[in-house]
C-alpha cells in the first residue's frame, strides 16, 4: 500500500499522553481476600491523578478462570469475580473520567480461555457452529507440523483433544487455544464486543500479541530461518494487515480512541505497515528489542553475567526512533507486567544507588519521542523480590520454564538464580503503599508475597519529600508537559560509542535540549560538542550538576542550549 505523506509530527492526545499501566491484582485489594481489584483501583483515582499522568492501561479484568492471570478470557463482556463486577467498572470509568483520566483496556484476541462458550462448544464436534472459532487438526491426517509454544511445559504449541480426535493449536498455554480469525463470523464477534467497551465510555485498546492473529491455516512446516525466531514467524502471518485495516474501518474509526499493539515479532523494517496512518490500521506500537538486551542467546532469559552493553542499548532506541521520526507513532517504556522491576533490571537496586539509577531511567523514559508508558510502582522505586524458591512463584511462565529444566536434568538453581532478575512476578509484587502490615494493599493475605523492603519503600513515605523517587516523577511528568519539544521534537544521538553514557538533543521549533544519563555507579565524561557553561540546567537527579564534560554515578540532567 502507498504511504501516506509524513505525519510524525501531526498532533494527537495519545501522542502527549504518559501512561500509567495497573496490573489490577497487585493495585489495591478493597475487601481482603489479597487480590487487588476494581473498588481497590477506584479508591486510588486521587493519588493516580496526582501522579500527572493521563492514560490508565488497565490489565485484563476479564471473566477468566486466571491460567496466565485474566489472559485467557472466558466471557469478554464479563468481570472477573475476584475484581468485582460491572457495577464496579463502570464506576471505576466514571471516577477516572470524571478527574480527567482515560482507561485502555487490554485487548486478548489472538486466544481465548478454553473454558470460554467458544471453545467448549467447538470441541463437541467436527460439525459444531463454532467449530470454526479455533484451528482444529483431525488425528487422522498424522500431527501438523511443529509449531512452538510459549508457555507449554514441552513447548508445543499443538494439543490432541479426545472428543473430536483432534489437535487444537495453542502459541501459549494449553488452557488458551488461538482463535480461528480467518473466520469472518468470529472477526465480527470480536468486533461486536470492542464496539461493546467503546460504548461504555472505555478509552482504548492495548492488544495483546495482535501481530500473532494471522495464520496459514494449511500450517506448513515453519521455514529454517525461523527455528529460533518463531515469534517473528507468527508475526508474519497471510492476512495481519488486511484483519487490522477491516478492525479500523469496523471499529477503531468510528470512536476517537488510542489503540497500541503489542509488538510481539514485529521488526524495525516493518513497524510502519502497523501504525502509519495512511494505512488506517492502529496508533502505535511497542517493541521488545529494547527489553530483550542483555540475556545470553538460546536461553530462558538467563542474564549476561556481563550486563548489557550501553552501546547496544542506544543503538537500538536510536533505531526505532528513526523508524518513526516522519511517520508514525512509537512507544517506550523499561517496565510493565511481563517485565521485571525497571530500577533492577536496568539499574542499581543496591540501597546506595537505587534511586539515582531509577530517576535516572525515568528522565530516559520522559525525554524520548515516544509515548511513554511507565509501570505501577516504577515511580516509587520499587525493585524485584528475588524470590528463592519455585513455589513462591504465582507466574505459569516462570512454573513451567522450571518443569522444562528439571525435564531436561538442568540446574533448576541456576534457573532460580536467573529469575530473580529476569521473572514476570519480580514486577508483579503488590504496590506499596505504606509501612503498615503487608505494605497497606490488603488486610488478608496477599496472592504474591508483598516485597520486604515495603517498610522503606512506599508511597507514603515518599509522598511529601521533595527529593523522592515519586516526586521525581511527578515534577518530570509536569516538564514533558509544558515543553513540545521533549514530545514532539527531533532527537539526535550524540557521542555514540561512549560505553558509559546516553546523550541526545531534542530540538522543536528553535527550542533545543540536551539530556545526559550516566549509567553506571562510576563518574564519567561526556562530549557532547556544546558549551555547557553557557547552556541552562532544566532537571536533573542530583542537586547540583557536574562540571561540563563530567557525570556523576547514575547522574541525569536536561540542559537548555
Amino acid at each position: 500500500m502507498e504511504r501516506a505523506s509524513p505525519d510524525g509530527n501531526a498532533k494527537k492526545w495519545w501522542k502527549e499522553a504518559v501512561v500509567y499501566q495497573i496490573y489490577p491484582r497487585s493495585f489495591k485489594d478493597s475487601n481482603g481476600d489479597g487480590v487487588g481489584d476494581l473498588k481497590g483501583i477506584t479508591s486510588k483515582l486521587d493519588y493516580v491523578k496526582s501522579l500527572g499522568v493521563d492514560v490508565v492501561w488497565l490489565n485484563p479484568v476479564f471473566t477468566s478462570p486466571n491460567d496466565d492471570n485474566g489472559y485467557d478470557i472466558s466471557d469478554y463482556r464479563g468481570i472477573m469475580r475476584e475484581f468485582g463486577t460491572m457495577q464496579d467498572f463502570d464506576a471505576l470509568l466514571q471516577g477516572m473520567h470524571d478527574r480527567g483520566l482515560k482507561l485502555v483496556m487490554d485487548l486478548v484476541v489472538n486466544h481465548s480461555s478454553d473454558e470460554h462458550e467458544w471453545f467448549q462448544q467447538s470441541r463437541r464436534s467436527r460439525d459444531n457452529p463454532y467449530r470454526n472459532y479455533y484451528h482444529w487438526w483431525p488425528a487422522e491426517k498424522g500431527k501438523p507440523h511443529p509449531r512452538r509454544s510459549f508457555f507449554d511445559v514441552n513447548g508445543d504449541a499443538w494439543k490432541l483433544d479426545g472428543p473430536t480426535n483432534s489437535y487444537y493449536l495453542h502459541y501459549f498455554s494449553q488452557k488458551q487455544p488461538d482463535l480461528n480469525w480467518e473466520n469472518p463470523r468470529l472477526r465480527e464477534e470480536i468486533f461486536s464486543m470492542m464496539r461493546f467497551w467503546f460504548d461504555k465510555g472505555v478509552d482504548g485498546f492495548r492488544m495483546d500479541v495482535i501481530p500473532f492473529i494471522s495464520k496459514d491455516t494449511t500450517f506448513p512446516e515453519m521455514p529454517a530461518e525461523y527455528k529460533e525466531d518463531w515469534g517473528r514467524f507468527y508475526a508474519n502471518g497471510p492476512h495481519v494487515h488486511q484483519y487490522l485495516r477491516e478492525m479500523n474501518e469496523a471499529v477503531l474509526s468510528k470512536y476517537d480512541v488510542m489503540t497500541v499493539a503489542e509488538g510481539a515479532g514485529v521488526t524495525a523494517a516493518d513497524a510502519l505497515d502497523y501504525v502509519d496512518a495512511g494505512r488506517r490500521e492502529l496508533n502505535m506500537l511497542y517493541h521488545f528489542e529494547g527489553v530483550s538486551l542483555g540475556y545470553l542467546p538460546d536461553s530462558l532469559k538467563v542474564p549476561d553475567p556481563k550486563g548489557y552493553k550501553l552501546v547496544e542499548f542506544k543503538e537500538i532506541y536510536s533505531k526505532w526512533d528513526g523508524v518513526f521520526a516522519t511517520r508514525g507513532w512509537g512507544s517506550i517504556y523499561l517496565g510493565n507486567h511481563d517485565q521485571p522491576r525497571m530500577a533492577t533490571r536496568w539499574g542499581n537496586d543496591t540501597p546506595q544507588w537505587r534511586d539515582l539509577s531509577a530517576k535516572m531511567l525515568t528522565t530516559f523514559l520522559l525525554t524520548m519521542r515516544a509515548t511513554p508508558y511507565y509501570y505501577a510502582g516504577d515511580e516509587l522505586c520499587m525493585t524485584n523480590i528475588k524470590f528463592d524458591n519455585i513455589e513462591d512463584y504465582r507466574d505459569i511462565e516462570s512454573i513451567n520454564w522450571y518443569q522444562q529444566v528439571k525435564n531436561k536434568g538442568g540446574d533448576l538453581q541456576a534457573f532460580l538464580e536467573a529469575q530473580k532478575i529476569s521473572a514476570r512476578d519480580n514486577g508483579r509484587t503488590p504496590f506499596q503503599w505504606d509501612q503498615t502490615a503487608k505494605a497497606g494493599f490488603t488486610t488478608g493475605t496477599p496472592w504474591l508475597e508483598v516485597n520486604p523492603n515495603y517498610t522503606t519503600i512506599n508511597a507514603a513515605a515518599q509522598d511529601g519529600g521533595p527529593d523522592s523517587c515519586l516526586n521525581y516523577f511527578r515534577k518530570l511528568v509536569t516538564l514533558r508537559k509544558a515543553n513540545p519539544v521533549l514530545i514532539y521534537g527531533e532527537y539526535v544521538l550524540l557521542d555514540k560509542e561512549n560505553p558509559t553514557v546516553y546523550a541526545y538533543t531534542r530540538e522543536l521549533a528553535g527550542r533545543k535540549m540536551l539530556v545526559l544519563l550516566n549509567f553506571k555507579d562510576t563518574t564519567a565524561a561526556v562530549n557532547t560538542g556544546f558549551d555547557l557553561s553557557k547552556a541552562k540546567v532544566i532537571f536533573g537527579n542530583y542537586p547540583t550538576p557536574s562540571p561540563a564534560g563530567k557525570l556523576q554515578p547514575y547522574e541525569a540532567v536536561i540542559y537548555e542550549l
